[in-house]
């Protein structure tokens, strides 16, 4: 009797461990991502099952903090998130192997330097209060590459450190010359008799992108499933394309949105399609601006001291699953 009992649950156990080892082949790829409007598309994929019909079984995990998301994918939680490539550089740069295989969408409009009126340029803001986020992040980034445009350094100007929100916040009230911030605030900014839009982001395609970073692990071992993510994103964009009704409304929907609050900022982003990721990433031959963009965002990290050393640009992008 023991004899049988110690047979079962051998037979159980090896049961299990095949089961597992299926499982671990065909199992859920998690996406780590904020509510934001450029990562919208995915939830068509999702609700679309546009995922399914390219093979890979994907949950998408709102996680709102970039650490947060960054600190799931170093334990494995979620195999992927999205964020801008800047903060990819910053990810590969803390020991975390991340590799970026999609471009989802830059911002066209939706960030901007605010200003007071009789402020014409960048170089016009020397020595002036000027408010800001400098703790990282897309804004900072964005505005380091402005800058150095036109030879400037941070320490150019009096910087008022805040957040996104509340330096448009704070321009809007009059307590500084100007501030790097983004919708609703330069609207606001524009309503004032004194401000305006100094500089938008629809200036600069191509520096403030958000993009598919996954475990370097992960691409390695599971091409096709990373193939059918990307396949998914176009499929979404194009149903996007020819059923925007109904695409608004699950995006709308997955934001937190009426359809019409979604719509309207839909201005603010352009989605990065196959033919503009083929052109961002370009090829190990012809890279595209995606390299220049990491280079610059790991050499400003590195000056700032926000990071210690600087990654290799050619491992955290690879561009072979868009072509």
């Amino acid at each position: 009797m023991k004899r049988k009992m110690l047979l079962v649950i051998a037979l159980l156990v090896m049961a299990v461990a095949v089961t597992g080892c299926g499982n671990e082949s065909k199992g859920t790829v998690k996406l780590g991502l904020s509510s934001w409007i450029g990562y919208a598309p995915l939830h068509i994929a999702a609700e679309k099952g546009f995922f399914e019909e390219n093979g890979v079984d994907v949950e998408l995990q709102v996680i709102e903090s970039v650490s947060e998301r960054r600190t799931a994918l170093a334990a494995d939680q979620i195999q992927g998130f999205a964020s801008t490539v800047d903060t990819h550089i910053m990810t590969a740069a803390a020991g975390v192997p991340v590799v970026q295989v999609l471009a989802l969408d830059t911002s066209f409009g939706g960030d901007g330097v605010v200003a007071k009126e009789e402020y014409n340029s960048i170089k016009d803001l020397a020595g002036e209060k000027v408010a800001m986020h400098t703790g990282g992040g897309a804004s900072y980034f964005w505005m380091q590459y402005l800058l150095d445009r036109e030879g400037m350094k941070l320490s150019d100007l009096e910087i008022v450190d805040m957040s996104a929100g509340d330096a448009g916040a704070a321009f809007v009230a009059g307590r500084v010359e100007a501030a790097v911030t983004w919708q609703p605030w330069l609207t606001k900014a524009e309503e004032t008799d004194f401000g305006k839009v100094l500089v938008s982001s629809d200036e600069t395609p191509g520096v403030i992108v958000d993009s598919l970073g996954l475990r370097q692990d992960f691409v390695e071992q599971s091409p096709e499933a990373v193939q059918g993510i990307v396949d998914a994103w176009f499929d979404a964009l194009q149903f996007a394309k020819e059923s925007p009704e109904e695409a608004n409304k699950i995006m709308a929907e997955a934001m937190g949105q009426t359809v019409e609050e979604f719509e309207a900022t839909l201005p603010d982003v352009k989605f990065y399609d196959k033919a503009l990721n083929q052109e961002y990433f370009g090829s190990a031959d012809n890279p595209g601006f995606l390299w220049e963009v990491s280079e610059k965002a790991a050499d400003l990290w590195l000056a700032e001291k926000l990071i210690d050393s600087k990654p290799a640009i050619g491992d955290t992008i690879n561009g072979s699953f868009v072509q």
